[in-house]
């Protein structure tokens, strides 16, 4: 089956929602986490219906950015990417503090429904990401892919949604800094 990808648009929110389902992707985040300028008790009274809100508006207004994947007219996977801006909480954690930000892209989360898993879909997505933040004139698009665990196995999936570091590397993108070893950062110029 062929999967096609294609950017977030603003009539897009009953597709997003089927996607994510009634828990809103991961425990009520509906693709939020980034977009509150902390953690802590800020993201605890966020998430869920209040983020889902914020979300709707954000897809309607045109404010969110992502990519989603599509086999036949089902959505099968999402892509958050946008202007670094956006996304201030990756400011409140030290191994992703940047000073060179301007211009900067970012794409920092990945949703694939469990049994669409292991199809490659995540690749397409990281494609038509870059292509996406290029058409939009961004000078760079940087990601914050796990790792693997000490023991050097897999993360289980509800901890991979900022993306396996090694689509990030096939696709060549290359590391900035590792201020932490299970939080790389990772960038593509796109100039």
């Amino acid at each position: 089956m062929t999967i096609r990808t294609r950017e977030l648009e603003s009539t897009d929110w009953e597709t997003f929602h089927r996607l994510l389902g009634k828990n809103g992707g991961c425990g009520g985040c509906w693709c939020m986490a980034w977009r509150v300028p902390r953690g802590g008790a800020l993201w605890e009274e966020t998430k869920g219906e209040q983020a889902k809100r914020q979300m709707k508006r954000l897809i309607a207004t045109g404010g969110a950015h992502g990519i989603l994947a599509f086999e036949r007219d089902e959505a099968v996977g999402w892509c958050s990417i946008g202007p670094r801006t956006h996304f201030p909480r990756l400011d409140r954690v030290r191994a992703y503090r940047r000073d060179d930000t301007e211009g900067i892209w970012s794409i920092n989360c990945f949703y694939i429904p469990r049994a669409q898993r292991g199809r490659g879909i995540s690749r397409l997505l990281l494609d038509a990401a870059v292509k996406a933040a290029r058409r939009h004139g961004a000078r760079a698009l940087e990601g914050y892919p796990v790792t693997l665990t000490r023991a050097g196995e897999r993360l289980p999936a509800a901890f991979s949604w900022m993306g396996p570091l090694t689509i990030f590397e096939d696709r060549g993108f290359t590391l900035v800094q590792a201020l932490a070893p299970s939080r790389p950062l990772v960038r593509i110029s796109l100039r």
